[in-house]
């Protein structure tokens, strides 16, 4: 028969703990009741050991997984349904076990007598900054689907987002991956191979083959030496990207790639718009979504000109100075603002320039992997040609040796 763990409260106040065996969980709650305790949790002690043996390994939701969510939370509260039977609901049909192990401790937090907001507040790595205090804002204003509905949208966009991001970058990856693999079978295989022969003709090899077989010979002699360094590489690129140095070099040097720089401005301009809209259509201030904004920057020189802007705002300027002078978004998202300011429709304009921003994403998506595949394509070509023809070229020599017998 399973066994549950629960936390109650007896009439005095004071908490139980401890474990019923019962067929299912109403029989465990009415076991409760009968015992004049009222239950704060209640779960399986088998999934509680599942899930201190599993949790290592769950995934992280996504934005989409977010996104379906928000909209199945709001399709339940239409119905008429309480925020605790929804919450059970969800935390028992979300599929990911994460967010559905995360749903059922707000559940329990709520309770208690927390607030929603306050209860998600204590997940906080799967509830961002953005999502409670739009949780926040519904809850103050009576309007919490209108909220859910908003982060719905949000997340779906940002899920798209991500996905063009994914696009431009996996494939290209994928590519150069491959390339490195097939030139080191190459030089590990297949050159070795021909050594011997090279050797027994007893003539000067050409530059290019020698150079080649060199090669060949250090990677069999010395490849731990190579991954060895690789690995090292990879650890000191990782650390450095975390420190405040490397996050600002990092930052600006992938700005400055070809496409690739323009891409990420882009998403920057769309994910920028489409936050700052959500939060202000909510009647979040505008320092404070400014703030929250900035905080789902990825690249840190946005993310400082968003914060610079904030202070200025603060002091009585309008957004659309600040992000002008800061030079990091392009002239159109300022000249939006400014007309936005003016008319008093600044939540329209960012809309706008959320969705202008969200399709010129794809157009650059589709242009940088455009011009990315011939290019490696043709870095791969070139590699593994001149490996053949360097083994081609001491063959050539050998049958005109032959032929001038």
């Amino acid at each position: 028969m399973p066994a549950f763990s629960y936390l109650a409260v007896d009439k005095e106040g004071k908490e139980k703990k401890g474990t019923v065996d019962s067929a299912s969980r109403e029989e465990a709650a009415e076991w409760l009741k009968q015992n004049e305790l009222i239950a704060v949790t209640l779960v399986d002690s088998l999934a509680i050991s599942k899930d201190i043996n599993l949790k290592f390994f769950e995934r992280k939701p996504k934005s989409r997984d977010m996104a379906v969510f928000c909209r199945q939370f709001v399709s339940i509260l239409s119905a008429g349904v309480n925020i605790l039977s929804t919450l059970e609901m969800l935390g028992e049909q979300t599929e990911n076990k994460c967010l559905s192990r995360i749903i059922w401790e707000t559940r329990t937090e709520v309770e208690k007598g927390e607030s929603l907001a306050g209860a998600m507040r204590v997940n906080r790595n799967i509830y961002s900054d953005i999502f409670v205090t739009m949780v926040e804002a519904g809850e103050a204003s009576g309007s919490l689907e209108t909220s859910f509905t908003r982060m719905a949208e949000r997340f779906e966009k940002d899920a798209a987002l991500k996905a063009n991001m994914k696009k431009a970058t996996i494939y290209p990856a994928s590519l150069a991956i491959v390339a490195i693999a097939v030139v080191a079978a190459l030089l590990v295989f297949v050159i070795p191979s021909f050594e011997d022969m090279f050797t027994d003709l007893e003539q000067e090899l050409p530059p290019l083959t020698v150079v080649v077989l060199e090669a060949s010979n250090f990677v069999l002699s010395f490849w731990y030496l190579i991954l060895a360094g690789i690995a090292l590489l990879i650890i000191f690129v990782v650390n450095a990207a975390k420190s405040k140095a490397g996050t600002r070099l990092l930052g600006k040097f992938v700005l400055k790639l070809p496409l690739f720089g323009n891409l990420v401005t882009k998403t920057a301009c769309a994910r920028m718009s489409r936050t700052l809209s959500t939060l202000i259509a909510a009647g979040i201030p505008l320092i404070e979504a400014i703030d929250i904004t900035a905080a789902t920057m990825s690249n840190i020189h946005f993310k400082n000109a968003l914060l610079a802007a904030k202070e200025e705002v603060a002091m009585g300027n309008n957004l659309s100075e600040p992000i002008q002078r800061s030079a990091m978004f392009p002239p159109l998202v300022h000249h939006m603002l400014k007309i936005g300011e003016s008319t008093g429709g600044i939540e329209g304009m960012l809309n706008k320039l959320a969705d202008y921003y969200d399709e010129e994403v794809k157009n650059v998506t589709q242009s940088l992997m455009a011009a990315m595949e011939p290019a490696i394509i043709i870095v791969m070509a070139g590699i593994v040609g001149t490996l053949i023809i360097s083994v081609l070229l001491p063959m050539g020599a050998m049958y005109d040796a032959l032929d001038a017998m």
